[in-house]
Protein backbone atom coordinates (compact mmCIF):
# COMPACT_ATOMS: atom_id res chain seq x y z
CA UNK A 1 0.00 0.00 0.00
CA UNK A 2 1.48 3.33 -1.05
CA UNK A 3 2.10 5.85 1.66
CA UNK A 4 0.32 9.14 1.12
CA UNK A 5 2.85 11.99 0.96
CA UNK A 6 2.54 14.73 3.56
CA UNK A 7 1.55 18.19 2.45
CA UNK A 8 3.86 21.14 2.86
CA UNK A 9 1.66 22.50 5.63
CA UNK A 10 1.86 19.21 7.56
CA UNK A 11 5.63 19.00 7.16
CA UNK A 12 6.09 22.57 8.38
CA UNK A 13 3.83 21.99 11.38
CA UNK A 14 5.64 18.75 12.26
CA UNK A 15 9.02 20.43 12.02
CA UNK A 16 7.97 23.43 14.15
CA UNK A 17 6.24 21.34 16.81
CA UNK A 18 9.13 18.86 16.94
CA UNK A 19 11.68 21.64 17.33
CA UNK A 20 9.68 23.42 20.05
CA UNK A 21 9.06 20.10 21.85
CA UNK A 22 12.77 19.38 21.88
CA UNK A 23 13.47 22.86 23.30
CA UNK A 24 10.80 22.42 26.00
CA UNK A 25 12.14 19.00 26.99
CA UNK A 26 15.67 20.37 27.24
CA UNK A 27 14.42 23.30 29.35
CA UNK A 28 12.42 20.93 31.60
CA UNK A 29 15.42 18.66 32.15
CA UNK A 30 17.77 21.56 32.89
CA UNK A 31 15.20 23.21 35.20
CA UNK A 32 14.51 19.98 37.08
CA UNK A 33 18.20 19.17 37.44
CA UNK A 34 19.04 22.69 38.62
CA UNK A 35 16.15 22.85 41.09
CA UNK A 36 16.89 19.33 42.36
CA UNK A 37 20.54 20.22 42.93
CA UNK A 38 19.57 23.41 44.74
CA UNK A 39 17.14 21.58 46.98
CA UNK A 40 19.68 18.83 47.68
CA UNK A 41 22.23 21.49 48.69
CA UNK A 42 19.69 23.14 50.97
CA UNK A 43 18.84 19.77 52.51
CA UNK A 44 22.54 19.03 53.08
CA UNK A 45 22.99 22.41 54.74
CA UNK A 46 20.03 21.80 57.02
CA UNK A 47 21.27 18.28 57.70
CA UNK A 48 24.72 19.60 58.64
CA UNK A 49 23.19 22.11 61.07
CA UNK A 50 21.09 19.36 62.71
CA UNK A 51 24.11 17.05 62.87
CA UNK A 52 26.30 19.60 64.68
CA UNK A 53 23.48 20.44 67.07
CA UNK A 54 22.89 16.76 67.89
CA UNK A 55 26.63 16.20 68.31
CA UNK A 56 26.69 18.91 70.96
CA UNK A 57 23.67 17.32 72.70
CA UNK A 58 25.29 13.88 72.58
CA UNK A 59 28.53 15.19 74.06
CA UNK A 60 26.48 16.42 77.03
CA UNK A 61 25.66 12.81 77.93
CA UNK A 62 28.15 10.36 79.45
CA UNK A 63 29.00 7.45 77.10
CA UNK A 64 27.10 5.05 79.36
CA UNK A 65 23.78 6.82 78.76
CA UNK A 66 24.36 8.21 75.24
CA UNK A 67 21.53 6.51 73.40
CA UNK A 68 19.53 7.88 70.52
CA UNK A 69 16.32 7.83 72.55
CA UNK A 70 17.84 9.77 75.47
CA UNK A 71 19.63 12.38 73.37
CA UNK A 72 16.74 13.12 71.02
CA UNK A 73 14.23 13.14 73.87
CA UNK A 74 16.24 15.91 75.51
CA UNK A 75 15.92 18.10 72.41
CA UNK A 76 12.94 20.50 72.33
CA UNK A 77 10.13 19.24 70.00
CA UNK A 78 12.05 17.43 67.25
CA UNK A 79 10.39 18.01 63.83
CA UNK A 80 8.57 15.16 62.17
CA UNK A 81 10.80 12.99 60.02
CA UNK A 82 14.10 13.64 61.80
CA UNK A 83 16.15 10.46 62.07
CA UNK A 84 18.83 10.05 64.78
CA UNK A 85 21.24 7.13 65.27
CA UNK A 86 23.96 6.81 67.89
CA UNK A 87 26.84 4.31 67.66
CA UNK A 88 28.48 4.14 71.13
CA UNK A 89 31.18 1.72 72.30
CA UNK A 90 29.22 1.37 75.54
CA UNK A 91 25.53 1.48 74.60
CA UNK A 92 25.92 0.05 71.09
CA UNK A 93 23.96 0.94 67.95
CA UNK A 94 20.57 2.63 68.58
CA UNK A 95 18.33 4.87 66.55
CA UNK A 96 14.98 6.66 66.57
CA UNK A 97 12.83 8.64 64.17
CA UNK A 98 10.29 11.35 64.95
CA UNK A 99 6.82 10.48 63.65
CA UNK A 100 3.54 12.33 63.71
CA UNK A 101 1.01 11.05 66.17
CA UNK A 102 -1.93 13.46 66.10
CA UNK A 103 -1.78 15.20 62.71
CA UNK A 104 0.84 17.65 63.91
CA UNK A 105 3.42 17.82 61.17
CA UNK A 106 5.80 20.01 63.16
CA UNK A 107 6.50 17.68 66.09
CA UNK A 108 6.09 13.99 66.63
CA UNK A 109 6.76 11.04 68.94
CA UNK A 110 9.95 9.03 68.83
CA UNK A 111 9.87 5.60 67.25
CA UNK A 112 12.73 3.17 67.64
CA UNK A 113 14.44 1.96 64.49
CA UNK A 114 14.61 -1.76 63.86
CA UNK A 115 17.82 -3.67 63.37
CA UNK A 116 17.17 -4.03 59.65
CA UNK A 117 16.67 -0.30 59.28
CA UNK A 118 19.87 0.38 61.23
CA UNK A 119 21.72 -2.10 59.01
CA UNK A 120 20.50 -0.26 55.89
CA UNK A 121 21.79 3.03 57.31
CA UNK A 122 25.13 1.50 58.25
CA UNK A 123 25.49 -0.07 54.83
CA UNK A 124 24.86 3.27 53.07
CA UNK A 125 27.43 5.09 55.27
CA UNK A 126 30.10 2.46 54.78
CA UNK A 127 33.23 4.58 54.38
CA UNK A 128 31.40 7.90 53.74
CA UNK A 129 30.07 10.67 55.91
CA UNK A 130 27.07 11.66 53.75
CA UNK A 131 24.83 9.30 51.79
CA UNK A 132 21.34 8.82 50.42
CA UNK A 133 19.60 5.67 51.65
CA UNK A 134 16.20 4.12 51.09
CA UNK A 135 14.98 2.86 54.47
CA UNK A 136 12.25 0.25 54.76
CA UNK A 137 8.89 1.74 55.88
CA UNK A 138 10.43 5.23 56.04
CA UNK A 139 11.38 6.10 52.47
CA UNK A 140 14.37 7.93 51.06
CA UNK A 141 16.63 9.76 53.55
CA UNK A 142 19.70 11.93 53.35
CA UNK A 143 21.98 10.91 56.26
CA UNK A 144 25.21 12.34 57.70
CA UNK A 145 27.65 10.79 60.22
CA UNK A 146 29.79 12.91 62.62
CA UNK A 147 31.99 11.65 65.49
CA UNK A 148 31.94 13.20 68.98
CA UNK A 149 34.90 13.85 71.25
CA UNK A 150 33.95 10.77 73.31
CA UNK A 151 34.31 8.38 70.37
CA UNK A 152 30.55 8.21 69.77
CA UNK A 153 29.40 8.41 66.15
CA UNK A 154 26.26 10.45 65.64
CA UNK A 155 24.18 9.84 62.49
CA UNK A 156 21.34 12.17 61.66
CA UNK A 157 19.03 12.15 58.66
CA UNK A 158 16.28 14.14 56.99
CA UNK A 159 13.63 12.74 54.64
CA UNK A 160 13.85 13.48 50.93
CA UNK A 161 10.09 13.18 50.41
CA UNK A 162 9.67 16.96 50.24
CA UNK A 163 12.28 17.25 47.50
CA UNK A 164 10.74 14.40 45.53
CA UNK A 165 7.23 15.85 45.96
CA UNK A 166 8.36 19.28 44.77
CA UNK A 167 10.20 17.79 41.82
CA UNK A 168 7.16 15.67 40.96
CA UNK A 169 4.91 18.73 41.14
CA UNK A 170 7.38 20.71 39.06
CA UNK A 171 7.58 18.01 36.39
CA UNK A 172 3.78 17.72 36.40
CA UNK A 173 3.39 21.48 35.92
CA UNK A 174 6.04 21.47 33.19
CA UNK A 175 4.40 18.52 31.44
CA UNK A 176 0.94 20.11 31.57
CA UNK A 177 2.31 23.48 30.46
CA UNK A 178 4.26 21.78 27.66
CA UNK A 179 1.22 19.87 26.43
CA UNK A 180 -0.96 22.97 26.61
CA UNK A 181 1.73 25.04 24.93
CA UNK A 182 2.16 22.47 22.17
CA UNK A 183 -1.59 22.38 21.55
CA UNK A 184 -1.70 26.19 21.40
CA UNK A 185 1.43 26.18 19.26
CA UNK A 186 -0.08 23.61 16.88
CA UNK A 187 -3.23 25.70 16.46
CA UNK A 188 -1.27 28.92 16.02
CA UNK A 189 1.19 27.28 13.62
CA UNK A 190 -1.61 25.71 11.60
CA UNK A 191 -3.40 29.05 11.25
CA UNK A 192 -0.18 30.93 10.48
CA UNK A 193 1.02 28.40 7.92
CA UNK A 194 -2.41 28.17 6.32
CA UNK A 195 -2.54 31.96 5.95
CA UNK A 196 1.07 32.04 4.73
CA UNK A 197 0.47 29.33 2.13
CA UNK A 198 -2.74 30.88 0.85
CA UNK A 199 -0.87 32.58 -2.02
CA UNK A 200 0.47 29.16 -3.08
CA UNK A 201 -3.08 27.80 -3.20
CA UNK A 202 -4.07 30.82 -5.30
CA UNK A 203 -1.12 30.06 -7.60
CA UNK A 204 -2.16 26.42 -7.90
CA UNK A 205 -5.78 27.38 -8.60
CA UNK A 206 -4.74 29.88 -11.27
CA UNK A 207 -2.33 27.40 -12.86
CA UNK A 208 -5.08 24.75 -12.95
CA UNK A 209 -7.52 27.10 -14.67
CA UNK A 210 -4.86 28.05 -17.22
CA UNK A 211 -4.00 24.38 -17.80
CA UNK A 212 -7.66 23.66 -18.57
CA UNK A 213 -7.74 26.29 -21.32
CA UNK A 214 -7.43 25.36 -24.99
CA UNK A 215 -4.11 26.91 -25.97
CA UNK A 216 -3.04 24.90 -29.00
CA UNK A 217 -5.25 26.45 -31.64
CA UNK A 218 -7.24 29.53 -32.56
CA UNK A 219 -7.10 32.93 -30.95
CA UNK A 220 -6.10 32.52 -27.33
CA UNK A 221 -5.96 35.11 -24.54
CA UNK A 222 -4.92 34.11 -21.03
CA UNK A 223 -6.85 36.36 -18.67
CA UNK A 224 -6.34 34.26 -15.54
CA UNK A 225 -4.01 35.89 -13.01
CA UNK A 226 -3.14 35.37 -9.36
CA UNK A 227 -5.03 38.06 -7.37
CA UNK A 228 -2.90 41.07 -6.50
CA UNK A 229 -3.53 40.48 -2.78
CA UNK A 230 -1.85 37.06 -3.11
CA UNK A 231 1.01 38.20 -5.35
CA UNK A 232 2.96 40.56 -3.09
CA UNK A 233 6.62 40.25 -4.19
CA UNK A 234 7.76 41.35 -0.71
CA UNK A 235 6.95 37.86 0.63
CA UNK A 236 8.36 34.52 -0.52
CA UNK A 237 4.99 32.96 -1.33
CA UNK A 238 3.71 36.20 -2.84
CA UNK A 239 6.81 36.29 -5.04
CA UNK A 240 5.74 32.95 -6.53
CA UNK A 241 2.37 34.44 -7.47
CA UNK A 242 3.99 37.55 -8.93
CA UNK A 243 6.40 35.38 -10.93
CA UNK A 244 3.50 33.29 -12.27
CA UNK A 245 1.65 36.45 -13.31
CA UNK A 246 4.77 37.65 -15.11
CA UNK A 247 5.11 34.26 -16.80
CA UNK A 248 1.46 34.34 -17.88
CA UNK A 249 1.98 37.83 -19.29
CA UNK A 250 4.90 36.55 -21.37
CA UNK A 251 2.96 33.48 -22.48
CA UNK A 252 -0.05 35.60 -23.39
CA UNK A 253 2.20 37.91 -25.42
CA UNK A 254 3.78 34.91 -27.13
CA UNK A 255 0.37 33.44 -27.94
CA UNK A 256 -0.80 36.77 -29.34
CA UNK A 257 2.36 36.94 -31.44
CA UNK A 258 1.77 33.37 -32.60
CA UNK A 259 -1.78 34.26 -33.58
CA UNK A 260 -0.57 37.29 -35.51
CA UNK A 261 2.04 35.17 -37.28
CA UNK A 262 -0.60 32.60 -38.17
CA UNK A 263 -2.91 35.29 -39.52
CA UNK A 264 -0.02 36.85 -41.42
CA UNK A 265 0.93 33.46 -42.82
CA UNK A 266 -2.65 32.84 -43.92
CA UNK A 267 -2.70 36.23 -45.62
CA UNK A 268 0.64 35.43 -47.24
CA UNK A 269 -0.60 32.09 -48.50
CA UNK A 270 -3.63 33.85 -49.96
CA UNK A 271 -1.47 36.61 -51.48
CA UNK A 272 1.16 34.19 -52.76
CA UNK A 273 -1.56 31.99 -54.21
CA UNK A 274 -3.02 35.01 -55.94
CA UNK A 275 0.39 36.14 -57.18
CA UNK A 276 1.18 32.68 -58.51
CA UNK A 277 -2.30 32.03 -59.89
CA UNK A 278 -2.22 35.06 -62.20
CA UNK A 279 1.03 34.16 -64.03
CA UNK A 280 0.10 30.47 -64.04
CA UNK A 281 -3.25 31.34 -65.62
CA UNK A 282 -1.44 33.47 -68.21
CA UNK A 283 1.06 30.71 -68.93
CA UNK A 284 -1.74 28.20 -69.31
CA UNK A 285 -3.79 30.51 -71.51
CA UNK A 286 -0.92 31.41 -73.83
CA UNK A 287 0.25 27.83 -74.07
CA UNK A 288 -3.29 26.71 -75.03
CA UNK A 289 -3.51 29.55 -77.53
CA UNK A 290 -0.22 28.48 -79.14
CA UNK A 291 -1.32 24.85 -79.31
CA UNK A 292 -4.67 25.81 -80.81
CA UNK A 293 -2.96 27.90 -83.49
CA UNK A 294 -0.63 25.04 -84.35
CA UNK A 295 -3.48 22.53 -84.54
CA UNK A 296 -5.64 24.76 -86.71
CA UNK A 297 -2.83 25.43 -89.18
CA UNK A 298 -2.71 23.22 -92.27
CA UNK A 299 -0.58 20.12 -91.84
CA UNK A 300 3.07 20.98 -92.17
CA UNK A 301 2.34 24.67 -92.89
CA UNK A 302 2.95 27.53 -90.39
CA UNK A 303 1.92 30.84 -91.81
CA UNK A 304 2.93 34.29 -90.50
CA UNK A 305 -0.13 34.51 -88.26
CA UNK A 306 0.73 31.23 -86.51
CA UNK A 307 4.35 32.24 -86.03
CA UNK A 308 3.39 35.67 -84.69
CA UNK A 309 0.80 34.22 -82.30
CA UNK A 310 3.19 31.58 -81.06
CA UNK A 311 5.98 34.12 -80.56
CA UNK A 312 3.70 36.44 -78.59
CA UNK A 313 2.49 33.57 -76.41
CA UNK A 314 6.04 32.44 -75.65
CA UNK A 315 7.06 36.00 -74.73
CA UNK A 316 4.14 36.28 -72.31
CA UNK A 317 4.92 32.86 -70.88
CA UNK A 318 8.52 33.97 -70.32
CA UNK A 319 7.42 37.22 -68.63
CA UNK A 320 5.07 35.42 -66.25
CA UNK A 321 7.72 32.83 -65.50
CA UNK A 322 10.15 35.59 -64.57
CA UNK A 323 7.50 37.09 -62.30
CA UNK A 324 7.08 33.80 -60.47
CA UNK A 325 10.84 33.37 -60.32
CA UNK A 326 11.26 36.75 -58.60
CA UNK A 327 8.67 35.83 -55.99
CA UNK A 328 10.31 32.49 -55.25
CA UNK A 329 13.77 34.08 -55.15
CA UNK A 330 12.56 36.71 -52.65
CA UNK A 331 11.24 33.98 -50.36
CA UNK A 332 14.46 32.00 -50.71
CA UNK A 333 16.54 35.11 -49.95
CA UNK A 334 14.62 35.73 -46.72
CA UNK A 335 15.08 32.13 -45.65
CA UNK A 336 18.83 32.29 -46.29
CA UNK A 337 19.18 35.61 -44.49
CA UNK A 338 17.47 34.03 -41.47
CA UNK A 339 20.17 31.36 -41.50
CA UNK A 340 22.97 33.95 -41.67
CA UNK A 341 23.85 33.11 -45.27
CA UNK A 342 23.70 35.01 -48.56
CA UNK A 343 26.08 37.86 -47.51
CA UNK A 344 29.53 38.27 -49.10
CA UNK A 345 31.47 40.98 -47.26
CA UNK A 346 33.74 43.59 -48.77
CA UNK A 347 34.29 47.35 -48.79
CA UNK A 348 31.15 49.28 -49.76
CA UNK A 349 30.95 53.01 -50.51
CA UNK A 350 27.43 54.04 -49.53
CA UNK A 351 27.72 57.39 -51.30
CA UNK A 352 28.52 55.72 -54.61
CA UNK A 353 25.82 53.12 -53.95
CA UNK A 354 23.27 55.90 -53.42
CA UNK A 355 24.21 57.60 -56.68
CA UNK A 356 23.81 54.36 -58.62
CA UNK A 357 20.52 53.52 -56.91
CA UNK A 358 19.01 56.92 -57.66
CA UNK A 359 20.15 56.70 -61.28
CA UNK A 360 18.34 53.37 -61.60
CA UNK A 361 15.16 54.63 -59.91
CA UNK A 362 14.78 57.99 -61.65
CA UNK A 363 13.66 56.63 -65.08
CA UNK A 364 11.00 54.43 -63.45
CA UNK A 365 9.09 57.46 -62.10
CA UNK A 366 9.71 60.53 -64.17
CA UNK A 367 6.66 62.17 -62.58
CA UNK A 368 8.46 62.32 -59.21
CA UNK A 369 11.12 64.81 -58.12
CA UNK A 370 14.39 63.15 -57.16
CA UNK A 371 17.11 64.69 -54.98
CA UNK A 372 20.35 63.25 -53.60
CA UNK A 373 22.61 64.49 -50.80
CA UNK A 374 26.00 62.78 -50.42
CA UNK A 375 29.24 64.00 -48.85
CA UNK A 376 32.33 64.78 -50.90
CA UNK A 377 34.30 62.03 -49.16
CA UNK A 378 33.39 58.34 -49.42
CA UNK A 379 31.33 56.79 -46.61
CA UNK A 380 32.60 53.22 -46.52
CA UNK A 381 31.44 50.23 -44.53
CA UNK A 382 32.25 46.53 -44.53
CA UNK A 383 29.31 44.74 -46.12
CA UNK A 384 27.76 43.07 -49.12
CA UNK A 385 27.59 45.61 -51.97
CA UNK A 386 24.97 43.68 -53.94
CA UNK A 387 22.62 43.29 -50.99
CA UNK A 388 23.07 46.91 -49.88
CA UNK A 389 22.20 47.99 -53.40
CA UNK A 390 19.05 45.90 -53.03
CA UNK A 391 18.21 47.77 -49.80
CA UNK A 392 18.54 51.14 -51.55
CA UNK A 393 16.50 49.90 -54.53
CA UNK A 394 13.72 48.51 -52.30
CA UNK A 395 13.45 51.72 -50.25
CA UNK A 396 13.36 53.91 -53.35
CA UNK A 397 10.82 51.60 -55.01
CA UNK A 398 8.67 51.74 -51.87
CA UNK A 399 8.77 55.54 -51.83
CA UNK A 400 8.03 55.70 -55.56
CA UNK A 401 5.23 53.16 -55.51
CA UNK A 402 3.28 54.51 -52.52
CA UNK A 403 3.41 58.23 -53.25
CA UNK A 404 1.47 60.20 -55.84
CA UNK A 405 2.97 62.01 -58.84
CA UNK A 406 4.82 65.21 -57.98
CA UNK A 407 6.20 63.84 -54.71
CA UNK A 408 9.78 64.83 -53.90
CA UNK A 409 12.00 61.91 -52.90
CA UNK A 410 15.37 62.70 -51.31
CA UNK A 411 18.14 60.12 -50.86
CA UNK A 412 20.93 61.18 -48.46
CA UNK A 413 24.08 59.59 -47.04
CA UNK A 414 26.04 60.90 -44.04
CA UNK A 415 28.48 59.80 -41.38
CA UNK A 416 27.32 60.31 -37.79
CA UNK A 417 29.87 59.42 -35.10
CA UNK A 418 30.74 55.74 -35.69
CA UNK A 419 27.73 55.06 -37.91
CA UNK A 420 27.00 55.42 -41.60
CA UNK A 421 23.43 56.68 -42.11
CA UNK A 422 21.36 56.39 -45.29
CA UNK A 423 17.97 58.11 -45.42
CA UNK A 424 15.11 58.02 -47.93
CA UNK A 425 12.72 60.93 -47.38
CA UNK A 426 9.52 61.86 -49.18
CA UNK A 427 6.82 64.50 -48.70
CA UNK A 428 3.97 62.17 -49.60
CA UNK A 429 0.81 61.48 -47.59
CA UNK A 430 2.61 59.42 -44.93
CA UNK A 431 2.02 55.98 -43.46
CA UNK A 432 -1.22 54.95 -41.81
CA UNK A 433 -0.52 54.49 -38.05
CA UNK A 434 -2.66 51.34 -38.11
CA UNK A 435 -0.12 49.52 -40.31
CA UNK A 436 3.06 51.21 -39.10
CA UNK A 437 3.80 48.51 -36.49
CA UNK A 438 3.73 45.76 -39.13
CA UNK A 439 5.36 47.78 -41.87
CA UNK A 440 8.52 45.63 -41.87
CA UNK A 441 6.67 42.37 -41.28
CA UNK A 442 6.99 39.77 -43.97
CA UNK A 443 4.06 39.40 -46.32
CA UNK A 444 2.58 42.66 -45.08
CA UNK A 445 0.62 44.14 -47.96
CA UNK A 446 -1.73 47.02 -48.43
CA UNK A 447 -1.35 50.58 -47.22
CA UNK A 448 -4.52 52.61 -47.32
CA UNK A 449 -2.72 55.89 -46.74
CA UNK A 450 -0.60 55.60 -49.89
CA UNK A 451 -1.66 55.46 -53.51
CA UNK A 452 -0.62 51.94 -54.37
CA UNK A 453 -0.13 51.95 -58.11
CA UNK A 454 1.59 48.65 -58.67
CA UNK A 455 1.25 45.21 -57.20
CA UNK A 456 3.81 43.58 -54.93
CA UNK A 457 4.37 40.61 -52.71
CA UNK A 458 4.87 42.58 -49.50
CA UNK A 459 8.45 41.32 -49.13
CA UNK A 460 10.45 44.41 -50.17
CA UNK A 461 10.73 46.11 -46.76
CA UNK A 462 11.08 42.75 -44.99
CA UNK A 463 14.05 41.89 -47.24
CA UNK A 464 15.58 45.33 -46.67
CA UNK A 465 15.25 44.96 -42.88
CA UNK A 466 16.74 41.45 -42.93
CA UNK A 467 19.75 42.63 -44.98
CA UNK A 468 20.35 45.64 -42.71
CA UNK A 469 20.15 43.48 -39.58
CA UNK A 470 22.52 41.01 -41.26
CA UNK A 471 25.01 43.93 -41.34
CA UNK A 472 24.34 44.58 -37.61
CA UNK A 473 22.45 47.74 -38.49
CA UNK A 474 19.01 49.18 -37.81
CA UNK A 475 16.22 50.09 -40.25
CA UNK A 476 13.58 52.45 -38.82
CA UNK A 477 10.85 54.77 -40.08
CA UNK A 478 9.36 58.08 -38.92
CA UNK A 479 6.22 59.22 -40.66
CA UNK A 480 3.59 61.87 -40.53
CA UNK A 481 1.62 63.50 -43.36
CA UNK A 482 4.08 65.31 -45.63
CA UNK A 483 7.18 63.93 -43.90
CA UNK A 484 8.21 60.27 -44.12
CA UNK A 485 11.79 59.11 -43.57
CA UNK A 486 13.26 55.61 -43.73
CA UNK A 487 16.62 55.51 -41.92
CA UNK A 488 19.33 52.87 -42.34
CA UNK A 489 22.01 53.07 -39.64
CA UNK A 490 25.08 50.86 -40.12
CA UNK A 491 28.25 50.59 -38.02
CA UNK A 492 31.43 51.87 -39.66
CA UNK A 493 33.53 49.42 -37.63
CA UNK A 494 32.65 45.80 -38.39
CA UNK A 495 30.89 43.98 -35.56
CA UNK A 496 32.42 40.74 -34.21
CA UNK A 497 31.64 37.97 -36.66
CA UNK A 498 30.26 40.44 -39.21
CA UNK A 499 33.27 40.86 -41.48
CA UNK A 500 33.73 37.26 -42.32
CA UNK A 501 33.35 36.46 -45.98
CA UNK A 502 30.57 34.02 -46.70
CA UNK A 503 28.75 32.90 -49.78
CA UNK A 504 25.35 31.42 -50.34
Amino acid sequence: MMRRPMSLQTRLMTAVIGFVSLILIIVAVITSATLGKTMEDQLDQKLANNAHQLVRLTEAFPPSSATAQNVLASSPAPPVGVLFVVSSPVTGFSGVVAKSTSGDELTGSLETLSGAQLAEIAGALNGTSVATVSITDLGSYRVMALPTNDGVVVVTGLPRDEIQNQLTQLLTVIALATIGGLILLALTTAITIRVSLRPLRAVATTATRVANQQLDRGEVSITERVPASEADPRTETGLVGASLNKLLDHVNTALASRQKNEERMRRFVADASHELRTPLASIRGYSELSLRALRQAPSGVQGPEVVESTTTSLERIQAQSLRMTRLVEDLLLLARLDEGQELVYGTVDLAQLALEGLSDARPTAADHHWNIEVPDEPVTIVGDAGRMHQVVANLLANARTHTPAGTTITLSVAREADDAVLRVHDDGPGIDPAVREELFARFARGDSSRARQTGGTGLGLAIAKAIVEGHHGVLSVDSEPGDTTFTVRLPITPQPGGAVASAA
